[in-house]
């Protein structure tokens, strides 16, 4: 057996019920194989996969806290400390149903890479808890934030771990968390991103995700002779990164026709307006259905459903697993030509497999949603300088750094004879960084 299949062996039956966490490991092993086969004897000797596929710590707590009507209730919080070989554990804290144990070490291993890919000097983490903001009142998120933070403050710090913002958590959850870091350590540092701008966030970081993603998009494009303007793109999600995902797409003379939450879809044949898109999402906090209600153009409809709309590029920014292999099929004979992952890992691997042997350019989220932990660590320095730059600044260095991570997993794939796969130039790209790190710095 070779040492990719011992590992990937190993962390199966190490990580049992931890599916997506296998499926992170099996899917960046795999495309490594190339890199890992050349030096085999050398890394088996150093353990080195292992000691990649495994946290450096994981963190799991009790989170009590007291809703509006007295009751205690109680969530459990993660964090995970994935690498940080090349800088600061760096990644969200997700606040969703659906976390476990698995999904952030998931998260965490596929943001070791991401953070490699960005060229800054910044580690992979996660965390977060299942704790659901929706539906709760300001006073119950604070109560929960405030209680969660109590124990997470020990264990981070803004040269040690920097966490940010994910699903459920946005600026009012980041304010609430940071208030309470800042009475506990006494200490006024940068160690959360996302933060309001009155105390120590970035412009542009709001919007960074997705328009890093367009940025990197219209490269590729670009770089097949193709341009951005008069094509069709369907998105998924309604969040930050589908919202400015559609927005910049359409700044770019794109056309965005669909968007999604958790409940249905949008298709919306003149465009999605991003502007009652905000309204809705952002300060309503409603569903989709009232989008349809506003205008006239717009049908609403139940269920799945996006992926079936015919587009030249497709953009799955909602959550992980979302677009499936008959969704994939459906692309293709659509004749979709390029999928970019907003979300991380939203593609299911025989999805994946299957646009790439059709034919369609696929860049997974390690390197095209990169431009939100790039921004993050933007505002990282600005808070160790005390500066704060200007939105053109900002934007300006993340549309570089998300040109230089195409042409970085460009050539990556082209040197080890892939060219066009850039799962493996983003894999490999983001592997030979950490592993260089990690090997001079010595077993530990």
């Amino acid at each position: 057996m070779s040492y990719v299949d011992e590992v990937i062996a190993q962390v199966i039956e190490k990580n049992p019920s931890q599916p997506e966490f296998h499926q992170a490991v099996k899917e960046v092993l795999d495309s490594l194989r190339l890199v890992i086969d050349q030096n085999e004897d050398a890394y088996r000797k150093d353990a080195l996969l292992e000691r990649l596929v495994n946290p450096e710590r994981q963190l799991i707590f009790r989170v009590p806290w007291v809703d509006d009507k007295g009751q205690v209730q109680v969530n459990t919080g993660y964090r995970v400390q994935f690498n940080s070989a090349i800088g600061p554990y760096k990644g969200g804290l997700r606040l969703h149903p659906s976390v476990n144990l698995g999904i952030i070490k998931f998260l965490g291993f596929e943001q070791v890479f991401k953070n490699s890919l960005t060229g800054l000097p910044i580690g992979g983490g996660k965390g977060g808890s299942d704790f659901d903001p929706k539906g709760k009142s300001d006073r119950e998120v604070m109560a929960f934030c405030q209680s969660f933070m109590t124990e997470l403050s020990k264990y981070i710090g803004a040269d040690t771990d920097v966490p940010a913002g994910d699903i459920g958590t946005g600026a009012r959850e980041i304010g609430y968390m940071f208030g309470q870091y800042k009475r506990l350590q006494n200490r006024y540092e940068g160690v959360l991103t996302g933060k309001g701008l009155s105390y120590g966030g970035s412009l542009a970081r709001t919007e960074a995700t997705g328009y890093g993603l367009l940025y990197l998009v219209q490269e590729m494009m670009k770089c097949h002779g193709e341009e951005m303007t008069g094509k069709t793109v369907v998105v998924s999600g309604a969040g930050n990164v589908a919202i400015y995902a559609i927005q910049k797409a359409q700044q770019m003379g794109a056309k965005v026709v669909t968007c999604s939450d958790s409940t249905g879809w949008i298709y919306d044949p003149e465009g999605i307006d991003v502007e009652l898109l905000q309204e809705v999402k952002e300060v309503k906090r409603a569903r989709l259905t009232e989008y349809a209600a506003a205008r006239e153009s717009a049908v609403y409809h139940e269920g799945r459903g996006v992926w079936a709309i015919p587009c030249d590029i497709a953009l799955p920014c909602a959550t992980q697993n979302e677009l499936l292999i008959d969704d994939a099929k459906q692309l293709v004979a659509n004749g979709c030509k390029a999928v970019a992952e907003g979300a991380n890992m939203p593609t299911t691997l025989d999805a994946t497999e299957y646009l790439q042997t059709n034919g369609v350019l696929f860049v997974p989220g390690k390197a095209s949603n990169a431009g939100g932990v790039a921004t993050s660590a933007l505002e990282m320095t600005q808070n160790s300088e005390r500066l704060s730059w200007s939105f053109e600044e900002v934007d300006s260095k993340l549309q570089n750094i998300m040109i230089n991570i195409y042409h970085n997993i460009d050539n990556a794939a082209k040197k080890y004879g892939k060219e066009g796969n850039y799962v493996v130039g983003a894999n490999i790209a983001g592997f030979e960084k950490v592993v260089s790190a990690m090997n001079a710095q010595g077993i530990v």
